[in-house]
């Protein structure tokens, strides 16, 4: 496929130089960018997802929220609503999107919000509830805030220098602009991950003495999660498994799966996939239902047999230097 996506590559010089000017124009400030007197947190990529995003923000709310007043301010992709809204006891995903619903959701004593004007959401989280960090999620690209801290994500096996701007790639940026970051993190790593290869992943980002470069990795829980009880993994092998996908790269999750034994019938669908009635019905026919947590959050209300594997970020080097690096800029 990707071989056939670089007959692209004409329409990915244009998208570039249009990027390149935009980029340009608020280098030189022509576009201006809001900055802020109190720590904001940028988490992002260059490329169009699947970098793991989502389980970093998560660990780094979960970092933050028991010193400082945490709140998450996320576009709010493919939601119904318009606008800045704040999470609720009543929100839904319609409302405010699966991501921020699942933070909403799992992250107790973390505001959410989202807003498709981050400058807007913003001012609006400062007046709604005051919080003393706001962590940005999937903004890199929004240069009309400029983050304290940009946590640039790269997927390891897809890193940013192999890729290609869009069409004919996955880059929604230039590769260039990885130098606003100040930390790098190297997602989905094997776990095993060596000193060498960590080095040689270094040399080839080209990073900035004054960057810093993380490695991590996703780990996956021992259990299955459903509204009702919790199953150990281990018993999937006796089940006839359906497995759901609606995200960008599930592939690390069929590695997972087939590493543990575990046969599975996969229905993939895109990114933030809205589900059809005919396709919940076709679910609710199935024995057992094995989902993200992500799109656990959009299934769960239509389906009794639907069930979620769920995931954190660990790191493979220096988790303590990382986890220092933010607690400080949050301080400051």
């Amino acid at each position: 496929m990707r071989r056939w996506r670089k007959l692209l590559l004409p329409f990915s010089w244009i998208y570039g130089a249009i990027i390149f000017v935009r980029n340009y124009l608020f280098d030189i400030q022509f576009f201006k960018s809001a900055e802020y007197q109190f720590p904001v947190i940028c988490i992002g990529n260059l490329s169009v997802g699947g970098t793991g995003k989502t389980p970093m923000t998560e660990y780094v709310s979960q970092l933050l929220k028991d010193t400082f007043k945490t709140a998450i301010l996320s576009r709010g992709y493919k939601r119904a609503t318009k606008g800045f809204v704040l999470a609720a006891d009543k929100a839904t995903v319609e409302g405010i999107g699966d991501e921020p619903f699942q933070y909403h959701n799992k992250l107790k004593g973390v505001t959410v919000a989202v807003d498709e004007d981050r400058q807007h959401g913003i001012f609006s989280l400062r007046e709604a509830i005051n919080p003393e960090v706001i962590i940005l999620d999937d903004a890199f690209q929004h240069r009309k805030v400029k983050a304290g801290l940009n946590i640039l994500l790269t997927m390891y096996g897809d890193l940013y220098p192999d890729d290609l701007l869009l069409p004919a790639g996955n880059l929604r940026d230039l590769k260039g602009q990885a130098k606003r970051a100040e930390i790098i993190v190297v997602t989905k790593c094997p776990s095993d991950l060596s000193k060498n290869r960590q080095t040689e992943i270094i040399n080839k980002l080209k990073v900035a003495a004054s960057q810093k470069v993380f490695f991590a990795t996703i780990s996956y829980k021992e259990k299955v999660l459903s509204n009702k009880e919790s199953i150990f993994l281990e018993e999937l092998k006796n089940k006839n498994v359906t497995l759901v996908t609606g995200i960008a790269n599930p592939e690390p999750l069929l590695i997972h799966l087939k590493e543990q034994g575990i046969s599975f019938d996969h229905h993939k669908f895109p990114d933030h996939h809205n589900f059809s009635t005919s396709e919940i019905e076709m679910f609710k026919a199935k024995d057992f239902i094995l989902t993200t947590e992500k799109d656990f959050v959009r299934l769960e209300k239509y389906l009794s047999n639907v069930y979620y594997l769920p995931i954190e970020t660990k790191f493979v080097n220096d988790e303590e230097g990382f986890d220092a690096s933010i607690l400080a800029f949050a301080g400051k």
